[in-house]
């Protein structure tokens, strides 16, 4: 049978991809060699949020004195917190799996390789079979970079992402070499069920493509909280749990090392005249590469790797096969993010740095984010911070960056915001409901 459209890898592009397609009538195989959902799913967001989500709740159990409630001889039990996130993985997976069967996509468990490509078919083999399709579209994720630091590789007291997440036991002690996303959720995961935890940052900060007004919160409030954090400070090397970093030792039971991802292209070596720029796939704007029927979506262009940026590309590369109109671009510069450390942050758009190197004149407005009466109820001895950088010309909102709890839950507003391209006079027309943090985008303009 020759398909419309074969997808290599199972994650948030790959099944939107699929599901999509073939919910158009397409004949569509997708190939998966682990579990569909991709790294998100299995070893990324979803088990990482919900571990999260459980040290958050002892711990506010453990601070609710606050708020007047005395809870005694408060406990946890990390492996029935490890059972709970595997539990939901699961759901998830099975949950994409059945969306897939009902859209009638083939779905075929194993590793893809393609064997070769014309401008009207391509060839991929997959559990000894052959398959065929008019379009590729290679969705095969990225893989944690293992830095060449002396006495990583072979050494059992170092973990990536993946081994902390399918650990059952909390290490006594960690040491996380990296201060990203990936890095300060740990530290927050590990922190709040009290493992010492140190955290190495080689860059002068922490989480360095953030707005640094609002990083330094953060950091302000971990370092008091007893979170070692050291930054402009560079591992030389490991020796089991010792760490070696500017001429220091620093000794833990475990060693996580989260300093980045790069994209995966296993499987893809018969195309040899695919385009790569720093070893991601280069993409148009509808996802299309060098070679006329191979497409690439997700973390292997190397773009932005968060899941939603990937369904996104997604959705657009499959409008452009199916020719409907009007056809759409993805607008890179409002696309949202959050750091689910505690507090949260989020932002979308240009920082005030950002702004500050691309000579774009600006006004920067800021509030804490006590001006929310619901953020006063909800987050005692927290202040919180919103920022709103507003282009001084036309007065158009260019990005938002916040820090305080739920600033996840409503970053989607300021990111309509800044999609659209609304001035202050504008998005001031919106109605927030009120008592709610979100209101904070209202008060700051």
């Amino acid at each position: 049978m020759k398909y419309f459209l074969a997808i290599i890898g199972g994650g948030p592009a790959g099944y939107t991809a699929a599901e999509k397609a073939s919910k158009a009538g397409k004949d569509v195989v997708l190939f998966e060699q682990n579990a569909v959902g991709g790294t998100c799913l299995n070893v990324g967001c979803i088990p990482t949020k919900s571990l999260l989500y459980g040290a958050k709740q002892y711990y506010n159990a453990t601070h609710a004195a606050k708020y007047g409630v005395t809870a005694e001889n408060v406990v946890f039990d990390y492996a029935a917190m490890q059972k709970r996130k595997t539990i939901v993985v699961r759901k998830l997976v099975a949950g994409i799996k059945q969306r897939l069967n009902n859209e009638h996509c083939t779905l075929v468990s194993g590793s893809a390789t393609v064997l070769s490509r014309t401008d009207k078919l391509v060839t991929i083999r997959c559990n000894e079979e052959t398959y065929e399709a008019e379009n590729l579209l290679i969705c095969t994720g990225s893989t944690n970079f293992v830095p060449p630091i002396p006495g990583i590789k072979d050494n059992p007291a170092v973990w990536d992402s993946t081994d902390a997440l399918a650990a059952t036991e909390l290490p006594a002690s960690i040491i996380i070499v990296g201060g990203g996303v990936i890095g300060m959720e740990f530290a927050t995961l590990y922190h709040e069920l009290g493992v010492p935890v140190t955290v190495i940052e080689a860059m002068p900060t922490i989480l360095p493509n953030l707005d640094q007004e609002v990083v330094a919160v953060l950091l302000d409030k971990y370092k008091k909280a007893g979170i070692n954090i050291l930054t402009s400070t560079k591992v030389e090397s490991l020796d089991g749990g010792k760490v070696t970093a500017n001429g220091e030792v620093y000794e833990a039971e475990k060693v996580l090392v989260s300093v980045g991802r790069r994209a995966n292209l296993q499987g893809l070596e018969a195309l040899n005249d695919l385009e790569l720029n720093r070893g991601a796939i280069v993409v148009d704007d509808f996802m299309k590469t060098n070679l006329p029927n191979v497409f690439a979506a997700g973390d292997v262009t190397g773009k932005i790797m968060l899941a939603h940026v990937a369904s996104r590309q997604a959705e657009v590369l499959i409008g452009r096969l199916l020719k409907q109109i009007p056809l759409q671009r993805i607008a890179y510069n409002a696309i949202p993010s959050v750091v689910y450390t505690n507090p949260e942050i989020a932002s979308v758009g240009i920082t005030e740095q950002q702004a500050e190197e691309m000579s774009v004149p600006t006004e920067v407005r800021k509030l804490p984010m006590t001006f929310s009466g619901r953020f006063m109820a909800e987050n005692e001895g927290e202040t919180g911070l919103c920022k709103m950088i507003i282009d001084a010309k036309n007065h158009s909102v260019l990005g938002v960056h916040m820090i305080g709890n739920p600033c996840s839950e409503f970053i989607a507003a300021a990111s309509f915001a800044v999609r659209m391209g609304y001035t202050t006079a504008e998005f001031q027309q919106v109605v927030f409901p009120h008592p709610t943090v979100s209101e904070i985008l209202h008060e700051i303009i």
